[in-house]
Order: structure tokens, then C-alpha cells, then sequence
């Protein structure tokens, strides 16, 4: 499967101008959804789209599909499906999603070019708000196609202005009609960065993931009572800041006794802490905790909610303190569908290139997807894992080894 790394190179560095900034670290972008740049990114993508004869729609939360009918396939029947986001987080990089998406564009170019047969259409997608940086917690768009959330509920929703999201998109002229259904897909498969080390520590040239990681997010409010740093004798205060360190570690040594015992994978992480009224010469009055709790099994996400739930009504006990848990957000675990995890592993055998099976620690597109076809998930290395950051690099001929594989696996579900 002969792909072309300078087409894919130009499209991704063409993308890369929108939102761009400047940063002497490397390439950085930032693209919100239905700001300027995002609307830039998402007339090239079309553009490209239309030049290569694919048939574009755009849906109501503004999911992009190019459909191509390969030479003598049945039109009617389901296509295979493959594509990735082109919004960022601010100041990201430039291949976290782009990659994906111009791959699956490559891809059909390279069926086309060389005449291959197949007996399904093929669609590239861009989903809208996968980073969750503007209107949602993130796969929004995947979301909607997915039948996780309806169009109504994705449009109602706001950003800190105030805009509403179909506003957004009606602003820059992306709020199509009707509704991607993933569920009319035969098969998915997302090309993405790793965003990790595995790949560049072993050496290989892509990986095949088994399964997509659950996510959990629980907040905490923790409520005790500020007073004077300095007249407030030690054995006197309900400090809440020193309830919210205790939690704090009781979650990382239940984490660590499940990584130990039970899945190497669980991660449990409190990344976002607010401490009010947050002054030196003050005991902390209340504190707010957002707490980022991951694995590929349920079990293991359930075990350490219970844990945080249990080092909550210890400090209570201990600390005289008031402790609130809200879990608003919580993704289960995603597995692979073997026979696209078969067809990528193939792939890699037919191009001459080594893949290695993996799990993936952070969240896509594709776990909403798997929820209602089968889907695949293929990696590319990412340069000392770094991503969401200008820095953020995959060599150029890393992204065309993958597109190879991604292309040859597409085939093989669309044959």
C-alpha cells in the first residue's frame, strides 16, 4: 500500500497555519471549536474533500463525512469508516488529531490511485469538540454520532461566555442538518499520536490498541472552617486544606495497591485543587479537589472511587471536616473489536513494518464509536511521548508508515 508521505506532510503543515502560534519550542496551534482558525481548518479539510471526488455532508453538531464509492461497490451497503478531530487544546501541537484525520484522506487517495477493488464505501470523518476545550468534557461530536447524547442536548450547551454551541457553529457556517450515525458504519478505525513512550522504547512502528481506558472525574468539596494562621492554636482548627492532602494520599496508596495487585494500568490523579480564601495567613475555610481516576477495567475504576469515598468520610470523622463527592463524568472502558485489531495486525504484516498491542491510556473519538460498531485504534510514536504542547512531533515518515498500515487495513474491512 504506497502512500504519499509529502501529500500527508502538506496537508498536516497546511493545517497547522490555522490558529497557529508562535512558540520557540516547536509547532503550536490553538483551534477551538467554532472560533476562526476552526473554521479555516475545517473549510481546507472540505476543500481537500471535494477535490478528491468525495461526497461531503455536514451534520447538525457540525461532524464532517467524506464519502467515497470506490469503482463498483455497493452503495447501499455500510461503509468503513476512518477519520479523528482537527480542534486542539490551547497552545497543543499539530499532529493530535489532524494525523488521523488526513490519513484517512491519504488513504482513499492511495485506493484510488492504485485501483484497488472494494465492495464498501469508505468515509473520512472530523468529529467536532473531541479536546473538550470550549462546550463539553470532550468527544462531543463522537458523542452525538455514538447515541450518547441527542443534537438538542449538544446544541443547549454553553462556554464561559455564554455562546451557545449551535450558535458557534452557525457563526462560522458549519451547523449542517441531521445526524451522523456510527451505527451505520461496518467498521471504524482512528489513526492517533500515542502521546506516550511504548512505541519509541520498543522500537516500533506503530501500535495496535486492545483497549481504550475508562474515565472517571469526581469533584470534592471539602468544608471546614478559616480562621487567623496565627491565633488559631493547632489542636483548635478544622483546616480543610490539611483533610484535602489526606485524601489526597489515601487515593494515590489505593492506586498504587491496585497497580501492584491487580492492573498495572489503573492511574488515579488529582490534578485540580482550589483553596478558598486562599491566603497565607488564613486556615483554609473550604477546599475543591478535581480528581481524574482511569483503567482499562471497570473493576479497578469502581475500587478507587470506593477508596475516595471512604478516605472522604475517614477525614470527616477525624477532621470535623464536610466532604461533597459529584462523579458527573464517567466513561467506561472501550475494548477493541478483534476482527479490526485482525485487519490492523495484517496490515502491518503486508507492509513490512513491526506493530506491537497496546492499551491506551487516554481518551478518543473511537470509544464512543465502539459503543455501536466495531472500531480500531492504531498509534503512530510520538517524539519523548510529549503531546499537547508545541512540541509535540512525530517524524513525518512515522506518520506515513502508519497511514501504510491504516491504508491497508481499511482495505481489507472494505473488501
Amino acid at each position: 500500500m504506497r502512500v504519499s508521505e509529502e501529500r500527508l506532510r502538506s496537508s498536516i503543515r497546511r493545517n497547522a497555519e490555522y490558529g497557529q502560534i508562535v512558540s520557540d519550542d516547536g509547532n503550536g496551534r490553538t483551534v477551538l471549536t467554532g472560533s476562526e482558525a476552526n473554521r479555516n481548518a475545517r473549510d481546507e479539510l472540505v476543500s481537500q474533500l471535494r477535490s478528491v471526488g468525495l461526497e461531503v455532508s455536514i451534520d447538525a453538531v457540525g461532524n464532517i463525512v467524506g464519502r467515497w464509492y470506490p469503482p463498483g461497490c455497493d452503495p447501499d451497503t455500510k461503509p468503513v469508516a476512518s477519520g479523528s478531530h482537527l480542534d486542539s487544546v490551547p497552545e497543543g501541537g499539530i499532529f493530535d488529531g489532524p494525523l488521523g484525520v488526513y490519513a484517512a484522506l491519504e488513504a482513499v487517495r492511495s485506493l484510488k490511485e492504485q485501483g484497488v477493488e472494494l465492495s464498501r464505501p469508505i468515509d473520512v470523518v472530523c468529529f467536532t469538540e473531541e479536546e473538550g476545550q470550549r462546550f463539553s468534557n470532550g468527544l462531543l461530536g463522537s458523542s452525538v454520532a455514538a447515541g450518547m447524547i441527542s443534537v438538542a442536548e449538544a446544541h443547549a450547551l454553553e462556554d464561559e461566555s455564554g455562546t451557545r454551541f449551535d450558535d458557534a457553529l452557525e457563526e462560522i457556517g458549519y451547523l449542517g442538518t441531521g445526524q451522523v450515525n456510527a451505527a451505520d458504519w461496518d467498521s471504524w478505525l482512528e489513526l492517533h499520536i500515542e502521546q506516550g513512550t511504548t512505541l519509541q522504547s520498543k522500537n516500533a512502528a506503530a501500535g495496535i490498541v486492545t483497549a481504550i481506558t475508562g474515565i472517571t472525574h469526581c469533584y470534592l468539596e471539602i468544608e471546614g472552617e478559616a480562621d487567623h494562621a496565627g491565633s488559631t492554636p493547632m489542636s483548635e482548627r478544622t483546616d480543610a486544606m490539611t483533610a484535602a492532602s489526606e485524601i489526597i494520599l489515601e487515593l494515590e496508596d489505593a492506586a498504587n495497591d491496585i497497580v501492584s495487585d491487580e492492573s498495572a494500568s489503573a492511574v488515579a490523579t488529582v490534578g485540580s485543587v482550589s483553596a478558598t480564601p486562599n491566603a497565607t495567613n488564613v486556615i483554609p475555610g473550604s477546599v475543591s479537589l478535581g480528581v481524574d481516576i482511569r483503567d482499562i477495567e471497570g473493576a479497578s475504576i469502581a475500587t478507587l472511587v470506593e477508596a475516595l469515598s471512604r478516605a472522604a468520610r475517614s477525614v470527616e470523622r477525624e477532621r470535623g471536616v464536610e466532604v461533597s463527592i459529584a462523579r458527573p463524568y464517567d466513561v467506561p472502558p472501550a475494548p477493541m473489536a478483534e476482527r479490526c485489531k485482525a485487519a490492523l495486525t495484517a496490515a502491518g504484516r503486508e507492509v513490512g513494518l513491526e506493530t506491537i498491542h497496546m492499551h491506551s491510556g487516554a481518551a478518543h473519538d473511537t470509544m464512543q464509536v465502539a459503543s455501536v460498531t466495531d472500531a480500531g485504534l492504531l498509534f503512530a510514536p510520538s517524539r519523548d511521548g510529549i503531546s499537547h504542547n508545541p512540541r509535540e512531533w512525530t517524524d513525518w515518515s512515522d506518520c506515513a508508515d502508519a497511514t501504510a498500515i491504516l491504508t491497508a487495513a481499511l482495505a481489507t474491512l472494505a473488501e
